[in-house]
Parts: C-alpha cells; structure tokens; sequence
C-alpha cells in the first residue's frame, strides 16, 4: 500500500488546503439488514437532529400571524314561517302548525268517487262504522241504528249495467259489495251532508225532538274524528299535475317569500327552497334572537390529514382513490377542502328550533393572542355574481339583480315518514315508433280499497262488458284477407299526443287522449286519479303535461298514504303522490293500416 506523502508544516498545509483530508475513496452503497421495509417506514424516533430538519423541510416552522380561535360570540335573528300558499297563483292562507311542512305541502284530498261511480269504500265504511259506535253510548241512540243504515245505504252494483263494471268485475271486489250492500252504512254520505251545514237528524225517520241537539253533537264528533284521521288540503291541492310535481310558498314575517318550485315529494329540506321577490304573503311577524357565547372545536371527519407527517392514517377512507377528471369541479373541490384546508375549519354549536329561518347579523372570534376578530359573510354580496359561493343558502328565483340571502332555513320537517302500500303507479314512457307517449296505470286502486296491477283491472273490465256487450256474428269472410284500420293496445295504456303551445308554433306539450274500445269503440278513460286530472269536474277540461317533464327515461308517479309523527305526539295521516324516475322507452305495439288473415 502506498505510504501518504510527509507533510512538514500541517498548519500552514490546512490553511492552504494543500492536500486532501481523504486518501481513500469508496462507493457508498445502503446494505440493508432484512428483507422488508416496515421497519424503515415506521419513522421510528432515533435522531432528534433528523427530526427536528424533516418538520423544518415540511414547513412545519413557518410562522402565520393567526391565532386558533377560542371562544365566539354570535348573534343569530331567528323568524318563523307563517303563511303558506299551494302553487303559484293560489290564495295564501295561515300555515298550520299542527303538521309538518311535507304534510301541508303534499296532501291531497281523498277521492271517494270516480266520476258518477263510488269508490274508497274501505274508508266509507270506517265513517259508518264510527258513526254506529257513537250512537251505541247511549242506550235510546242505538235505536236510530237500523234507520241511518236505510238512510245512508251502500247501493247494490247490478251485473247487468255497464256503469257498475268496475264494482263486479273482479270476483272479490263483487263479493264485498253483496256483503256490505244493505247491511252496512255509507258514512261519508253523512260526513258529506254534516259538512255541508246539515243536521245529523235530516232525513232519518223516526228521530225525536228531543234528540236532535245530542245527534247534532256526535255529528260534530264525527267530523273532528275523520279531519283528524287523514289530513285533506281545505283548498287546492300544491300538486301540479302539468309539472308533475309539488310547487308552494311560505310567508317568513311580512315581505319575504321562500318557494318550492319543483319539490318531486318525499324528503323537504332547504335546499328545496329559493327567495322568491315577488309580492309578498302578508302575515304577522314572529321574530326571536339568540346572542351566545361558545367554544369553536376542529372540524373532524374520517379519513382526515393528521397535523404531524409521521403519523399514518387508516385506510378507512381513502382520498388518494378518488380520480376526478378535469372538469368534475364539485369533486376536486371536495377533494382540496379535504387534503388541503383541513385544519382550517372550525365548528361553532348553535341550536335552533326546527320551523324558522336564522340569519347571522353578528359574529365576533377571540383568538388566543386576545385579539378580537369580526366575521363577516363569505357569500355576501350579488345574488348573480359568477364569483360569489357559499354554501348552505338560499338562492334567488329569477335573473334580478339582488343582494344574495345568507341565511339558514331549517324547514318544519320529520326525519322520516313511513309511506303504505302504493296505491295507484302511472309510469309516462316514450314511444318513438308510435310517436307518443304512454301513461301507463301500473297499480290502480279498485273500489274497495285496495291496490292491484292495472293490467288485470282492465282485462277484467274488458271481460266483463264483453259479456255484456256481445259482438254480432261474424259471416262468412268474402276475401281471404281483411283490412285492419289500426289494432288496440291494452286499456290501461292511456295515450298522450303532442299538441302546439297556445300562441307558440314551435313549442309542444303533451295532451292526454282516449283509445277505442275494444268492444263498443267508445273511449278508454283513466281508472286513476293521476290521470283523471279534469275528468271529474263539474265541466270537463283536457289535460296537458309539459314535454320536458316526461325525458327519454321517462318519469313514474306514485300514489301513497304517508304517516309520521309530529313534535307533540300526535299521529299525522296524509295522502300524496310522489315523483320518480322511468325506466326508458317503451313500444306499445300500435299499428295502422294492416291486413289481417281471414281463413
């Protein structure tokens, strides 16, 4: 081995640098010890020194000029809705305070008749039922018992009349109308007349005079009893059945509007809602405030960034899995809000009663330096502006120039409502080779009641008045082919054609129609009340459903009994009709101009 050259003065050589400190060189190469790197990603604490230069690396060193918050003052303005006005050109009325807002919004009134021909008789026969139980308390009122069945009667249907068809088509609901006929007491020809302003006594033979006061009393009961059972609009229903769907207004104090323009049913909350600033609703005023001081505490969540760089998180929730392109923009903000601002988000406590709208009108931060810090609101500023987000708020109807609304509407809500067996379901289809489209009448409600597939209804009505109203006898066939103007389609296929916007040659909208009879030719009309829209009025008006609400997946509609409970306890019943999503087109098969073989 070579012997390093003598150095005579190492001083002066250091000072120079006049030979090199190292003699020998080698490549350094790591040389693990095992086979694995857990060890080496645990980050084990072993050099403080290493430590301290990987959080100075990381910016864990940077001063800010921010304190962490801890405690806020806030002043919230709390008011209370007080009207409520069903569609847009509907009288507006006091809100009730009675149910929650999805009840007042969505119930509709129950349909005890179709046209001429009776119906719900479940329900006809549970008002007479509770009528005969009020009389049975007194020991002389249950003598009127067999006089207010014969007043009241539930008719017999005859087989043998084609108006009766839908009431002895089907074998069990023509064996519940022999059972009931005669025996049994239509109460809501009673609860009909009683709230009409007639007396309980009217037309009841044998009633004494001095009975007459105690009868007007249970009558009243009555009443209370079934406006209790079932909740029914005392107006127009919010229903539009042109948009299929709920649309309403609540008056919040004494100029501002909040709208629900296109509520599909179910769940309301707020964001179902926008300040409408057309003219207001009127009302009184019920306005409280709340001034309290609290502790804000971090935001927390799964999966959130921990604040040092050598603890992991759990792969409960992974963030590094999500892969938004570059135009998702509610996605990648997600994703920064979760990754990057973090630990910039603090959460204030403040409870408020469920039912009004809360605006912040002042909030003051302590930080921990002492220094006090007022907060304003980010999405302040101009309802249209193409800057301005916020989240959490209210936007506005229409294209105005505004000032944008901060504040938090908490609707008078419940959780969760249990909704019963559907009782009538139209799905609107489109049929391209028909041009057309469909309302087709999947469930259909019959008159005792109960729900069943609409298919079967009208093959049964079909049978039915084929037996009452046979075909002639078909004579000898004079050429080997028959012409075949159009063939038919099943009766709960209920067609609507496109027809021109008043005033409009471009626009279309949907009118609803009528197919022929298969045995007599007379039109086919709905068995549902979704459809029958303007069937059952004193003077019949057509119907008509915008375009756009029936897309290429179609739409589906759904008739239900909802039931919850309210903040007092009390059982809340109410009847409406839900708005969902098809299923995509369909072919009904129709078809002109055919030749049909006759051997």
């Amino acid at each position: 081995m070579t012997e390093p050259p003598p150095i005579p003065d190492l001083r002066a050589a250091l000072a120079e640098r006049a030979f090199p400190t190292v003699g020998l060189w080698n490549r350094l190469e790591g040389r693990p010890r095992t086979t694995d790197f857990d060890r080496a990603l645990r980050a084990e604490v072993r050099d403080p020194l290493w430590m301290l230069t990987r959080q100075w690396q990381l910016g864990e060193f940077r001063g800010t000029d921010a304190g962490s918050p801890v405690t806020a003052t806030y002043h919230v303005a709390t008011a209370t809705p007080s009207r409520f006005r069903p569609g847009t050109e509907g009288p507006a009325g006091d809100l009730p305070a009675e149910a929650p807002l999805e009840a007042v919004a969505e119930r509709r009134a129950v349909p005890f008749s179709r046209g001429a021909d009776p119906v719900s008789f479940d329900l006809r026969l549970a008002i007479g039922r509770r009528w005969l139980k009020l009389l049975g308390r007194s020991l002389l009122m249950r003598l009127y018992r067999a006089a207010y069945v014969a007043r009241y009667p539930i008719a017999l249907p005859d087989p043998d009349a084609d108006a009766d068809t839908a009431r002895v088509a089907h074998p069990e609901v023509w064996a519940t109308m022999q059972a009931v006929a005669g025996r049994r007491m239509d109460g809501y020809l009673l609860y009909q007349h009683l709230k009409a302003g007639g007396n309980a006594y009217d037309g009841v033979p044998g009633v004494l005079f001095l009975h007459y006061d105690q009868l007007n009393d249970l009558g009243a009961q009555l009443i209370a009893w079934f406006d209790g059972l079932i909740s029914q609009p005392p107006g127009d229903p919010a229903w539009d059945a042109r948009r299929l769907e709920h649309r309403f207004s609540i008056g919040v104090g004494e100029d501002k509007v909040l709208t629900a323009q296109e509520y599909p049913g179910g769940e309301l909350d707020w964001h179902a809602f926008s300040v409408d600033p057309g003219d207001p609703l009127g009302g009184q005023a019920q306005e409280s405030a709340v001034t309290r001081t609290v502790f804000p505490a971090p935001v927390r969540y799964a999966g959130m960034p921990l604040p040092r760089w050598w603890a992991l998180e759990d792969g409960g929730t992974n963030f590094a899995a999500v892969r938004p392109s570059s135009t998702d923009l509610a996605r990648l903000i997600f994703l920064e809000f979760a990754l990057v601002y973090s630990n910039d988000w603090f959460l204030l406590p403040c409870d408020l009663p469920a039912g009004v709208i809360a605006t912040i009108e002042g909030l003051a931060v302590t930080d921990v330096f002492g220094q006090r810090e007022w907060i304003t609101p980010a999405g302040s500023g101009d309802d249209q502006d193409w800057q301005r987000w916020s989240m959490f708020t209210l936007d506005t109807v229409g294209d105005a120039p505004v000032a944008a609304d901060t504040s938090l509407f908490l609707p008078a809500s419940v959780p969760k409502a249990a909704e019963g067996p559907v009782l009538e379901d139209i799905a609107l289809i489109r049929d391209e080779n028909a041009n057309l489209v469909w309302g087709i009448e999947r469930t259909v409600q019959v008159a005792t009641g109960e729900a069943r597939r609409g298919g079967e209804v009208a093959a049964e009505a079909l049978a039915h008045r084929r037996r009452l109203i046979p075909s002639p006898e078909p004579g000898a066939p004079l050429a080997p082919i028959a012409y075949l103007a159009m063939n038919t389609v099943p009766e709960n296929w209920i067609p609507f054609i496109p027809v021109h916007v008043p005033g409009d040659n471009r626009a279309i909208q949907l009118q609803r129609a009528a197919m022929p009879s298969a045995v007599d030719g007379t039109p086919v009309r709905p068995r549902t009340s979704l459809l029958r829209t303007g069937l059952d009025a004193a003077t019949p008006a057509p119907y008509f459903v915008n375009e756009e609400e029936v897309p290429q997946a179609g739409a589906r509609v759904s008739l239900a009994y909802n039931r919850t409970r309210w903040r007092d306890g009390r059982v809340v019943v109410w009847l409406s009709a839900h708005r969902g999503t098809g299923r995509g087109e369909r072919s009904s098969g129709l078809a002109f101009d055919l030749l049909r073989d006759t051997r």
